[in-house]
């Protein structure tokens, strides 16, 4: 990926930014890239080690495609040609923070955190949407929410921006500090605690403690607007609070009404109640993420007016809820990332389709990754969702899946209801059960953690 950076950036503010040792010959870079393969001329490469290629190995092949600089821990002697440029730092991926909180400080756009179990990357658009209505405002792409991906979205920051919207995620402790820390946010938020990461926690007490260190480089004066619901967040201090049981909570949600192919709710905040706010999609869990974007553009002091355009302007990104109609059948494609809490908060939303179409329900749920020992015990409860709601077929796809159609069966569903497919190398051979199976006015649910590729099995079916 090239980063464009707007205004430029000189080799010598680099050096200082980062207390790296400048080479060769001072040059304005525009475009950075971490990807040797994507080097063009005058852009420069940072070389990073990862854990299966070293950029270092790649740093010759930069400069003959023509990179003004290399930054690097080492730069072998004479390798630079003339008229470029190097700068030799101590930690690559370090430097690469350094730079990109110098760019972001040259603008010194008013700055939100997100983080999350779940809802984190939906709670950051709702957010996009919300403060575009009202300024210029720029945010984290896709997946580029780690100590890579984070700082080459702030690189990227326009002169004018008035807004960043940033996006932290975790694989392990320590993880959303460092990013705190370097992103100055004057804002944060937090949209759940849930299992996600299990594995490297322990419990939901060390995933909470994670998630709470996007405080750590919080600005003084800076607020923290978090979820009411979970206990596990109660009584931070000077936490604002949105709430869809609390009436008393800083912002509280209510009446919640499907229309369709949108949502529709009222918060009640400092004793006003606005009414009929809209969002143009569906499920409980969507309309929490809403309300803690509305509270981040309440707390900046937008009119109800800017509110409501930037709710009712939200569009989802990559294949979160996708929902669409093909050949009279309701399909919602939610194949980007599992959970346990976003697949329940996925089947509601079946349920409720299905039984507005009169049709159907149909589960198709694939593994969901990184819950360590809890992971059996977490699909099986998965599984009493489907039975609990009542959805009428389960289809599992993969090894860790299985216990899911295993907690469906004690909770009651009926064993010919259940189908399971283990093997996630043969996609097809569920799609040709589901084509047999799926006709008119059912609604069917497709969702699984990433690194199963669900949607496989969608364009199997269509093919």
């Amino acid at each position: 990926m090239n980063v464009y950076v707007e205004s430029g950036i000189h080799l010598s503010e680099m050096a200082q930014a980062t207390g790296g040792t400048l080479l060769g010959c001072d040059s304005e870079v525009r475009t950075i890239t971490t990807d040797s393969r994507s080097v063009e001329p005058g852009a420069m490469f940072i070389a990073i080690r990862g854990e299966r290629f070293d950029g270092h190995d790649y740093i010759n092949k930069a400069y003959e495609a023509g990179a003004a600089c290399v930054l690097a821990e080492c730069i072998p002697e004479g390798i630079i040609p003339l008229g470029a440029g190097g700068l030799v730092v101590e930690n690559s991926v370090k430097a690469l923070g350094d730079i990109a909180k110098f760019r972001k400080d040259c603008v010194s756009p008013y700055t939100v955190g997100v983080t999350g179990s779940t809802g984190k990357t939906t709670t950051k658009e709702f957010i996009y949407s919300v403060l575009s209505a009202q300024a210029k405002t720029h945010k984290t792409e896709g997946n580029f929410n780690n100590d890579i991906g984070m700082p080459l979205t702030m690189l990227k920051i326009e002169n004018g921006c008035r807004y960043l919207v940033l996006e932290m995620g975790m694989s392990g402790p320590g993880e959303i500090e460092y990013l705190s820390r370097l992103a100055r946010p004057d804002m944060a938020v937090i949209t759940n605690i849930g299992d996600s990461h299990i594995e490297h926690f322990g419990s939901r007490e060390g995933i909470r403690d994670a998630k709470m260190e996007i405080v750590a480089g919080l600005r003084e004066g800076g607020k923290v607007i978090l979820n009411g619901d979970e206990p596990l967040l109660s009584g931070v201090d000077g936490g604002i609070y949105v709430s869809m049981k609390d009436a008393n909570a800083d912002y509280y949600v209510s009446d919640v009404a499907d229309h369709g192919m949108c949502t529709t709710f009222h918060v009640t905040h400092g004793g006003t109640t606005v009414k009929d706010l809209s969002i143009p999609v569906l499920g409980e869990h969507n309309v929490f993420d809403a309300a803690l974007a509305y509270a981040v553009g309440a707390e900046l002091g937008m009119t109800e007016e800017k509110l409501r355009e930037g709710l009712n302007n939200f569009k989802n990104t990559g294949m979160r809820q996708n929902i669409y109609v093909s050949s009279d059948v309701t399909v919602i494609e939610d194949c980007y990332n599992a959970a346990p809490a976003s697949m329940s908060a996925s089947l509601s939303v079946l349920s409720m389709i299905a039984k507005r179409e009169g049709g159907r329900s149909i589960a198709v749920l694939g593994d969901m990754r990184e819950l360590g020992d809890f992971s059996r015990s977490l699909h099986q409860e998965v599984g009493g969702k489907v039975a609990e709601l009542g959805i009428d077929r389960l289809y599992t796809f993969g090894e860790e899946a299985a216990y899911i159609a295993e907690g469906a069966a004690q909770a009651g569903m009926r064993a010919e209801d259940i189908s399971v497919f283990r093997d996630l190398d043969d996609p097809e051979a569920l799609a040709r059960v589901l084509r047999d199976d799926v006709r008119a006015t059912d609604a069917i649910l497709f969702k699984a953690s990433r690194a199963v590729a669900l949607e496989r099995v969608i364009d199997a079916m269509k093919g």
